[in-house]
């Protein structure tokens, strides 16, 4: 069986990273050719431009990486298939049960790869593309607008509520254009802040350069009275964190699956809708068994006819079966949103029901083929 298992994982593996290459070799020339677009018009040479496409190769990796999975495993089953490999496998044992548990164990690998890239590799590199792009065109704004965030904190005994307006980030901690306002227990404006940058400390402390603060005051006669005052530095303790603003202004895909969960928890406390954040929670923390969806569906290929269509035919199936898979789960994302449902299971229901199309036309065909 350790023959068998070598013959198969090493044809596997080798269709696999055929097609991985091939992808990111695609996505590379099509990010090139758009950052040097983007950047020429700041006449920012091609070397640059070419920096920041290779930084975005690892994210398209994590995207990629099971549909290239689906293809490589199809190709490969389905060229054995054909040339009577795999019936010849089957002829000295290798039963339908093993060859799924075998199977199985190269997604779960697969499966681990994914998880690596998709919370370690991935954001590292994301994070890395923003902050240079920050550098070369003057600040990350999250899709173009603002980010706005809640915060609460207690002051001699009382419950005060702010909303910090942030209007871009130059860097980790270093932010442009802050305003906060600041509400009391009963919703009353009492005071803005406007900065026009800030440096986020470790201990959390804001420290806000060129303020000008403008305060309301209610007089016994409830007459309101309006009071400014300039300074050149302010410090204002907060509980908001370099994650969550970065969070806030920088897009998903540069976030871990535990920096998700902590973001969806902030703005759960804040009592701000978190639906959205959730979504990509529990999407980024099933997207990894997506693997083991993609080999299931290519091991019926092994047990098609010979002549049951061509190889590039059963690859052509393949790419549409993974083109549908994205399809799907990116319109059960956008669904989920808009009806409210359980975020866990409108991660959860693409796999689940591709999964039981593979494991259904294997029993079939292993009963009546």
């Amino acid at each position: 069986m350790r023959t068998v298992r070598s013959l198969l994982y090493r044809d596997i593996l080798g269709s696999v990273l055929f097609v991985v290459l091939a992808f990111l070799s695609l996505f590379y020339f099509i990010d090139f050719v758009d950052e040097l677009d983007r950047l020429g018009r700041r006449g920012i040479g091609a070397g640059q431009a070419a920096w920041l496409s290779l930084l975005e190769q690892p994210g398209h990796f994590y995207e990629l990486f099971p549909i290239a999975v689906l293809i490589g495993s199809i190709y490969s089953l389905a060229r054995m298939a054909q040339s009577s490999e795999f019936t010849i496998l089957r002829t000295g044992g290798l039963g339908p049960g093993r060859a799924l548990s075998l199977l199985t164990t190269l997604a779960l690998g697969f499966a681990a790869l994914t998880f690596v890239v998709g919370d370690y590799v991935a954001p590292q590199f994301e994070r890395q593309a923003e902050q240079q792009r920050a550098r070369l065109t003057g600040g990350v704004a999250r899709s173009g607008n603002s980010a706005w965030l809640k915060d609460k904190q207690q002051i001699d005994g009382v419950e005060r509520s702010y909303s910090v307006n942030v209007q871009r980030a130059k860097a980790p901690g270093e932010l442009d254009k802050v305003r906060i306002f600041e509400f009391d227990a009963q919703g009353s404006l009492m005071s803005r802040t406007e900065a026009a940058s800030a440096k986020v400390e470790p201990n959390g402390v804001w420290r806000l350069s060129d303020v000008l603060q403008t305060r309301w005051q209610v007089s016994a006669n409830s007459t309101p009275q309006v009071s400014e005052l300039k300074l050149p530095t302010l410090d204002w303790p907060s509980g908001l964190t370099i994650n969550v603003i970065s969070a806030a202004l920088l897009p998903a895909k540069t976030m871990s699956t535990a920096e998700l969960y902590r973001y969806t928890q902030h703005l759960s406390a804040q009592e701000q809708s978190a639906q959205q954040h959730d979504i990509q929670f529990w999407r980024k923390a099933f997207y990894p068994f997506a693997c083991l969806v993609m080999v299931a569906l290519a091991l019926p290929f092994a047990y098609l006819h010979g002549r049951a269509g061509g190889i590039s035919l059963k690859v052509f199936g393949g790419i549409m079966l993974g083109i549908s898979f994205v399809l799907l789960n990116n319109l059960a994302g956008h669904l989920g949103l808009l009806k409210g449902w359980t975020p866990w299971a409108v991660a959860a229901t693409p796999s689940l029901i591709y999964l039981g199309i593979s494991l259904a036309a294997f029993g079939w065909l292993v009963r009546y083929r």
